[in-house]
């Protein structure tokens, strides 16, 4: 297995289609330590550099954390970890002020949502109130403390866990937070063959530290800002998208559709999948290729239509929505 080192050289900046093949790179690279995880990779940068925030949803044990780390340290990034419990307190994951007797003073002591990358373990075992304090941060990059503001670093990202089997003790996300994750994905078992190389290598975690950064953190705000403002959409594709998200809103399946946040989230998301190609320009496939991830868990069945299958409700849309030539 290849290890960078700290010793060597920092990276020089990268700009247009150069960063997008070191992005192929880094996924490339980060294969290396996260076996079989390439999709779930590819989907947690796409959110990343589309500057929202991912649900990840999926059984423990399955490389969440590791996944968090790699892209942090790959990225140059600093990283915090939440690991949610039902007595977690807003202030374990804000911060809180602190006496100083020799100052006569109190003193802000900033809390790990103070990272470029979080990561909240099982955010569904904190309590409703603990969810909020993350709701600011996640809509607005911003803390509100004792009548204070704090600016979060840029960029900020932040990646959540949960368990959807174990629901004892946990307490559901509520709509207005799930609609604040640009998308929501799972990350399955590992093929055999990679998880046989798991076992003869054993944990690459500790190995995940000796990584030298891939970026610097001024180069991925560089990319970043690229995206949202040189990849462009054209009205089609904008009137294609506004037609699938019309259909969310008057299906027969659904008792509420895609937001407003969600079109914003699907068109940015869209436009890093374009930039990821080597693209400066967004074209359906684009969208087709994003939606599975960013629109199912938006939209809210019908009482009557709960056994079925979200992401196959979204499916459905896409392939009878017809796109533009």
């Amino acid at each position: 297995m290849r290890v960078k080192t700290s010793e060597e050289q920092p990276p020089s900046p990268a700009t247009g289609t150069e960063a997008s093949r070191k992005i192929a790179e880094i996924i490339d690279f980060s294969s290396e330590y996260l076996q079989g995880k390439d999709i779930p990779l590819r989907l947690s940068l796409l959110t990343f550099f589309s500057m929202g925030h991912l649900l990840i949803e999926d059984l423990p044990g399955l490389g969440k954390t590791t996944l968090a780390i790699a892209i942090a340290r790959i990225l140059g990034l600093s990283f915090g970890r939440i690991q949610c419990t039902s007595d977690l307190l807003p202030t374990d994951i804000t911060g809180l002020s602190i006496y100083n007797k020799n100052t006569g003073e109190f003193e802000f002591h900033p809390g790990p949502i103070f990272n470029n990358i979080i990561l909240v373990d099982e955010i569904n075992r904190a309590t409703p109130k603990t969810q909020s304090a993350l709701l600011e941060a996640m809509g607005e990059k911003q803390a509100t403390l004792e009548g204070k503001t704090y600016k979060l670093p840029n960029p900020f990202f932040v990646m959540a866990t949960q368990n959807p089997v174990e629901q004892f003790g946990t307490f559901p996300l509520p709509d207005s937070q799930l609609d604040r994750f640009m998308m929501k994905i799972g990350i399955g078992y590992p093929e055999r063959s990679a998880e046989k190389r798991i076992l003869k290598s054993g944990s690459s975690r500790e190995e995940l530290f000796s990584i030298k950064p891939m970026m610097t953190k001024e180069e991925v705000v560089r990319i970043q800002e690229e995206i949202r403002e040189k990849v462009f959409i054209s009205d089609k594709v904008l009137e294609y998208t506004l037609d699938i998200v019309g259909a969310t809103r008057t299906s027969k399946y659904l008792s509420a559709g895609i937001s407003t946040r969600g079109v914003l989230a699907l068109t940015a998301a869209a436009k890093t999948t374009a930039y990821f190609h080597g693209r400066d320009f967004v074209i359906p496939e684009d969208i087709k290729e994003i939606a599975g991830h960013t629109l199912p868990h938006r939209v809210i069945l019908k009482e009557e239509h709960e056994q079925l299958d979200r992401w196959e409700i979204i499916q459905a849309i896409l392939d009878q929505t017809p796109a533009p030539a």
